[in-house]
């Protein structure tokens, strides 16, 4: 096969879809910037370099990390190939030495004879085929020149977001519909407090463990207002979250006939209504405190989080307005994007996108179309959300359990439950691999 791609970017997602599509006969000329430039955050002249964690989570199969995993590994994965050679003990988790890491995936792309390294910062999108994986930081010229492309108001550079839950988690009975002061349809659902349990949630609150940020990222949010912290508003007075996201102003608590103390409203996330925001929660906690110290809201006790809040520099585009569910461009079908610039959120996620788009590439190339992985699985499901108009407010998402179809099933012990997603994953990975190959 004569055909030839660009690939922007030799991050995760970058270099696994120039590892597929090289894999397959295709020439690839591969553009990194680095070390001619660097990003705020990147430090290392290697691919695939890894700016926070070092971990790729779990890699048990019956977790939404490690059905991604499983089904990456089907897909034919390099960068899980270089992980699991490079990995370090951390328990249920697949965790890396992080330069050994990079060095392994730069060595297997650099040593591809069908992969041409190009050094230097891209700032017009080429040619011919192409998949755009610049990543979270993408430069400023190019990011300029993806907003000439899409169109800038489908352009996000901070991802500023309060966590989503899983509507089935919520506890109907501690929880009502309403709107504030009945003004329109009822589509809030309202977590109400009385004083003790609002007091209890402020003070594990404001010690609540957050995560760092980068420099340049404490200065963006030390202005920006309406980005703020729900713990930061905290500190500033036991009452300023009262008048404020949590007010109780014209809610009535059906409960107890009185409005609550404070209030806290959960905002549909889909139009079907299976997942809900936090409104007005952006926060900058550390996971696992945002499980401990939201599961102390009224209603939340057993929530599952279908995503955490975070509060980071992101570049990402509007996917659902912008991609199919191979992560192709709808209005320049030769363009692919991949990685989290299209709303997939962590390591693992991004690399499996650019699998997607790799093997999205090759049929095009083939004059074909590939079919998005069944929805039943994790990587078919993330394909879906990203390319879902009916998503609302777009925020990045990772992998989780809450993103894939309900089972018939009714079990309600969660490891007998997720196993069943992950088999009847594997399963539908197994007949979707059988039909694309044939």
């Amino acid at each position: 096969m004569d055909k030839k791609v660009t690939v922007i970017g030799a991050g995760l997602a970058g270099c696994e879809a120039a590892w597929i599509l090289a894999n397959n006969g295709v020439r690839v000329t591969l553009c990194e910037m680095k070390p001619t430039k660097y990003s705020e955050a990147h430090k290392y002249d290697g691919f695939g370099e890894l700016v926070c964690s070092n971990s790729l989570k779990a890699t048990r199969e019956n977790s939404a990390a490690g059905m991604l995993k499983t089904e990456m590994r089907m897909l034919g994965s390099l960068i899980l190939k270089c992980a699991e050679k490079t990995a370090v003990s951390a328990g249920g988790a697949l965790a890396v030495d992080r330069k050994a890491f990079s060095d392994e995936i730069t060595k297997e792309i650099k040593s591809h004879p069908n992969i041409t390294v190009k050094y230097g910062e891209v700032t017009e999108i080429p040619s011919g085929e192409v998949i755009i994986a610049t990543g979270p930081l993408t430069s400023k010229a190019f990011t300029d020149t993806i907003g000439n492309v899409c169109g800038n108001k489908y352009l996000s550079f901070y991802d500023a977001s309060a966590p989503i839950i899983l509507a089935e988690s919520i506890d109907k009975e501690k929880t009502f519909f309403a709107a504030r002061y009945d003004r329109g349809d009822a589509d809030y659902i309202n977590c109400p407090f009385n004083k003790e349990e609002y007091e209890l949630f402020y003070n594990e609150l404001i010690n609540a463990k957050t995560a760092e940020l980068h420099e340049f990222e404490r200065e963006y949010f030390k202005v920006y207002e309406g980005c703020m912290p729900i713990e930061i508003m905290a500190k500033r007075g036991i009452d300023t979250m009262r008048f404020g996201p949590m007010r109780p102003v014209g809610i009535v608590n059906p409960y107890t006939n009185h409005r609550p103390w404070a209030n806290l409203q959960l905002r549909k996330e889909t139009e079907s209504g299976d997942m809900y925001n936090m409104v007005g929660f952006q926060t900058n906690l550390l996971f696992g405190e945002q499980k401990r110290v939201f599961s102390l809201i009224p209603g939340l006790e057993n929530a599952e989080f279908v995503r955490y809040g975070v509060m980071h520099r992101n570049t990402f585009i509007d996917s659902p307005r912008l991609l199919d569910g191979t992560f192709n461009l709808k209005s320049d079908n030769r363009i692919f994007f991949a990685g989290q610039m299209t709303g997939v959120e962590g390591y693992t996620e991004s690399a499996a996108s650019g699998l997607v788009a790799g093997h999205a590439m090759l049929k095009r190339l083939q004059g074909k179309k590939l079919d998005v992985p069944p929805i039943e699985t994790m990587i078919g499901s993330l394909c879906r959300y990203i390319s879902n108009p009916e998503v609302i407010d777009f925020q990045p998402l990772g992998s989780n359990m809450g993103i894939l179809p309900k089972l018939e099933t009714t079990t309600r012990e969660k490891q007998a439950k997720y196993a069943e997603y992950a088999q009847r994953g594997l399963t539908a990975m197994q007949d979707y691999l059988q039909r694309m190959n044939g």
